[in-house]
């Protein structure tokens, strides 16, 4: 027996004794239940033909050391492979019997096995992830074989700067600690992993308190029984108490004292070869958002140190220049205004456009793709992370170097890119393009909500963070709320020249930007070099 708390229609929050089954709660509503050894189990019972299952560990490559370091890249890739209890063959065997798809992925601050199947597979999905997750074999043949992927991975990725780039942008940012660990694991690291570091790390990381176990299409009663038959094994740290909850959300949820701002803001992807660098916390666009619930004296600190880079390549088609500053957290209110404020701002490539309300009418499409024709791509991006975020704008255009007509030098195209940062400061955002990018924002994250994997993706992620679910009226309700004053002051928060905040810049191609010092001074951006 153990207590739950649940929240009645009225407002007042009321203390039942109960087991792990409970009747006390609406059906139709998203539950929450910390088991005795403090995993806690989320649920969204919206019915359908599949259910979605997930687990999701406060663990990743912000978490490593150097002894560790490379560590989660190995533990993703070495995911559903043989265990104390099967063969890989066996576990193979299992996942295409399912008839469903089940996937693991790391990023910066969360690792993550899911897996979306026919109702009736639910079990057998859950026990495979426990499998995978508690009881991995590390074999050495497969260690091995994953290196020869790593290698080839690593070697891929690097010839793509456009992959890779934002993981040097982390590191400059960062000072190669941190956030500023790469996702991939370093090449002079991946002949070094082995059964024992692996064994080490994951011991470290998956204490049941750091996990979340969420479904879709599931009743709650069933998961937590589910759950605490194939993780029962997992015995709680003795340093905390343990609180069971119940909760269903619903309208009053939206007034519990200081409301934290939602994981979600941002795109999830699952292609295979470049999840590592794309996986996300939520659905606008390709960052690593996360949160971390371990204790202040062991979660590791992120101190932004911002700088410059230029990595030389002579050969490549175009150059690209990334400029980048350090955000809010995401427990910031601001949060939403800096969202709001990437949308804004929006771009992507130059064919790319397509028609209404594909981003055809942000600012970096109507005042840079379609004036430059030498620009080949130019976006805003936002990786959001429990004590930091990284926003920005990069441009990849036609080098001066290669002798082609209409070519520039990053020190031509940094002036268009710091412009665009100086205007969100000093002019007014208009009311027309103000609703239209949070109308935009708002109708993506609805929009994803429709897939059941990504719904169960977003409250396993909400719940690890939170502790909550955050239902998506709040998200829209408080983007909604987003003024031009707000994106004119956070703008001045993050880059005006009383921020404090300095810049990271790195810059790839054939030459580097030069001077840029007086390019933010000339537009009133940044504080210092």
């Amino acid at each position: 027996m153990h207590k739950s708390v649940f929240r009645s229609g009225n407002g007042f929050v009321k203390n039942a004794s109960r087991s792990l089954h409970s009747s006390t709660v609406p059906v139709n509503a998203t539950q929450i239940t910390t088991l005795p050894n403090k995993i806690r189990v989320a649920t969204d019972p919206t019915p359908g033909y599949f259910s979605s299952i997930g687990l999701y560990v406060d663990a990743g490559s912000r978490y490593e050391t150097p002894e560790t370091s490379g560590a989660s890249h190995f533990i993703d890739r070495l995911a559903f492979k043989s265990t104390n209890k099967r063969s890989a063959e066996e576990m193979a065997a299992a996942m295409h019997t399912m008839g469903g798809q089940i996937m693991a992925a790391s990023s910066r601050e969360t690792i993550m096995y899911q897996s979306s199947q026919f109702s009736k597979a639910t079990s057998t999905a859950l026990e495979l992830i426990s499998e995978t997750a508690l009881n991995p074999s590390f074999l050495p043949e497969e260690i091995e074989a994953q290196r020869d992927a790593a290698f080839y991975e690593v070697r891929e990725l690097q010839a793509k700067p456009e992959m890779v780039l934002p993981e040097v942008l982390h590191s400059v940012a960062y000072g190669n600690r941190g956030l500023g660990n790469s996702i991939l694991c370093p090449e002079d690291r991946i002949g070094v992993i082995d059964n024992n570091i692996l064994w080490r790390t994951m011991s470290a990381w998956y204490q049941p308190e750091n996990m979340v176990i969420a479904g879709a299409g599931i009743r709650h009663e069933e998961l937590v029984e589910m759950v605490d038959k194939y993780f029962s094994s997992l015995k709680a740290s003795p340093s905390s108490p343990c609180v069971s909850t119940s909760i269903p959300t619903n309208q009053n949820q939206r007034s519990l004292p200081n409301p934290q701002v939602p994981v979600n803001l941002l795109a999830s992807s699952v292609n295979p070869v470049r999840k590592s660098l794309s996986r996300a916390a939520s659905y606008l666009f390709p960052n690593t958002p996360s949160d971390s619930i371990l204790d202040a004296s062991v979660s590791p600190s992120s101190s932004y140190t911002g700088g410059h880079k230029f990595i030389h390549d002579s050969k490549g088609d175009f150059d690209h220049l990334y400029i980048g500053f350090e955000g809010v957290g995401i427990h910031d209110q601001d949060i939403y205004a800096l969202a709001t404020m990437q949308v804004l701002l929006g771009g992507g490539g130059s064919f790319s456009a397509g028609g209404p309300g594909k981003g055809m009418y942000s600012r970096l499409y109507t005042h840079i793709l379609n004036h430059f024709s030498q620009i080949d791509h130019c976006a805003s991006f936002h990786h959001i992370y429990t004590d930091s975020s990284l926003f920005g704008l990069f441009a990849s255009f036609v080098p001066a170097a290669s002798g082609l007509r209409g070519g520039n030098t990053p020190s031509q195209i940094l002036p268009h890119l710091v412009h665009q940062l100086s205007l969100l400061m000093y002019t007014t955002v208009p009311a027309e393009e103000l609703t239209r990018a949070k109308n935009q924002l708002s109708s993506s994250l609805m929009m994803a909500m429709e897939s059941r994997a990504i719904q169960v993706e977003d409250l396993g992620r909400q719940v690890l963070v939170h502790d909550r679910p955050v239902p998506v009226t709040e998200m829209t309700d408080k983007i909604a709320l987003v003024t031009a004053e707000d994106i004119t002051r956070v703008a001045a928060r993050l880059f005006g020249p009383r921020s404090g905040n300095k810049p990271t810049i790195v810059c790839h191609g054939h030459e580097d930007v030069g001077n840029w010092q007086s390019t933010f001074a000339k537009y009133g951006v940044s504080s210092s070099s």
